[in-house]
């Protein structure tokens, strides 16, 4: 009976691994080789909606969770990572791409709006789901101990973002990762999505938005 229970956990085991490499891997790969730029936010969409139903089958988690947790907002890792998110466009703007440099502010500031308002439930929100809660909660079993499950999963996060073919994106996206998922761990959804919101708003103010931004993706092939 321990050896039969012992085979049907690694069976569950190599299943999870499976399914992972399909949403964490695979799904990255065709959408950064073969799917239309334009059709980013639709994918994410189906992404999510996969997402939720995986973490809803799963079982054990806590849903309100999702909304609980504000009186744990880390307010001074969330300034930290808002100047440094300027610093870092700054410097990288400045270095590459100066006339990008406060772009919106200074030309679509109606745009910019908008986008402050968009970004967060349309893009933050999304991804935060598929990439902390479920790949926490529902791969918890397949992941490394300790700092190994956060690196991986800034690996992952970081990866996801390989349809921009850029090594800017590719490492402001792991140092990210890396933060949201260090805040959710310690203090919860809110404290990643937060995190998460005002990091992407900032790098859109000051004009990261010509790496980040889906019109602009050039395939390198």
């Amino acid at each position: 009976m321990v050896a039969e229970t012992h085979g049907q956990v690694r069976q569950a085991h190599r299943w999870l691994m499976v399914e992972f490499a399909a949403l964490y891997i695979g799904a990255p790969l065709v959408i950064a080789l073969v799917l239309p730029p334009g059709q980013l936010f639709t994918a994410l969409a189906l992404l999510t909606v996969a997402g939720m139903a995986l973490l809803w089958r799963t079982g054990g988690f806590e849903w309100r969770a999702l909304v609980r947790g504000w009186r744990r907002m880390p307010w001074l890792e969330l300034a930290g990572i808002s100047a440094a998110t300027l610093a870092a466009g700054w410097i990288i703007l400045s270095l590459m791409r100066p006339e990008a440099l406060w772009f919106l502010p200074r030309n679509r500031p109606d745009f910019l709006i908008v986008l402050f308002l968009l970004y967060p439930l349309l893009s933050a929100l999304p991804q935060e789901l598929v990439f902390r809660p479920l790949f926490f909660h529902r791969y918890g079993a397949i992941l490394p101990n300790g700092q190994g499950a956060i690196a991986l999963n800034a690996g992952i996060f970081a990866f996801a973002h390989l349809m921009y073919w850029s090594w800017i994106v590719a490492a402001m996206t792991f140092i990210g990762g890396w933060i949201f998922a260090r805040a959710y761990l310690r203090h919860g959804f809110p404290a990643a999505f937060v995190l998460h919101a005002v990091a992407g708003n900032l790098l859109f103010a000051i004009g990261m938005g010509v790496y980040f931004y889906t019109g602009n993706v050039t395939r390198p092939f």
